[in-house]
């Protein structure tokens, strides 16, 4: 996506009148919808037809769903941020969507005004995932590993960086990061950049998930 352009965006639901109503929320602010799908099948095929900045997917739909679609479209070159769109602010397919890739979700019953904000910062490539909601999922869906756990992460991680990782675990921004350890913004925003290279990650979402499933941090441990 181009700095300042309007984010184009594909929106997939089964339910017509859903993405009717998405559709001109988004273009009442001046996002371009470049398409609709109905199905997992379809998003994928317009997805790699009109590339798309963010793909706003639905989960449960008929034939392919929205986690198999997700998966599948990240898993392409240069591909399209996918913000989840969902009923269920607890929801196993939530969890999975997010591991498959997924930049964050969003709920339907959410303001207007959030969507759009919502799609604009997906098209940037900022994950949008409230912290405490992530942590609900995780640890609700998540198999702690054994208290014996081998460290988790690669060997070649710093401590700096295992201390940067600990934090986005427990849902800290930069800021909050850079407080905590006493770094600037920038030197914490690098620590992340090479610590999601490290761990061969997309984002901040799955350096959260990924910690929970190391062991790094545990369910119910405080944050």
């Amino acid at each position: 996506m181009t700095a300042g352009a309007d984010p184009s965006v594909l929106v997939v639901d089964d339910h017509a009148l859903v993405r009717s109503g998405i559709v001109g929320l988004l273009q009442a602010a001046d996002c371009r919808v470049v398409g609709e799908a109905g199905d997992g099948h379809a998003a994928i095929d317009a997805a790699v037809a009109l590339r798309p900045d963010v793909v706003l997917m639905d989960i449960r739909m008929p034939g392919l769903d929205g986690i198999a679609a997700t998966e599948a479209l990240v898993s392409r070159p240069d591909p399209p941020k996918v913000l989840i769109l969902t009923t269920f602010d607890l929801d196993e397919y939530v969890y999975r969507a997010l591991r498959a890739g997924a930049s964050g979700f969003l709920l339907k019953d959410a303001p207007p005004e959030r969507l759009i904000d919502a799609v604009r910062i997906v098209a940037q490539g900022e994950t949008l995932l409230a912290p405490a909601l992530t942590r609900r999922l995780i640890e609700r869906y998540i198999q702690a590993p054994p208290p014996n756990a081998a460290d988790p992460g690669p060997a070649d991680l710093t401590p700096r960086e295992r201390e940067v990782w600990l934090c986005l675990a427990k849902g800290r921004s930069n800021l909050e990061i850079a407080q905590q350890l006493f770094l600037s913004e920038a030197t914490v925003k690098a620590h992340v950049t090479r610590l999601l290279a490290k761990l061969g990650l997309r984002d901040r979402v799955q350096a959260v998930v990924a910690a929970y499933e190391s062991g790094l941090i545990r369910p119910g441990e405080p944050t």
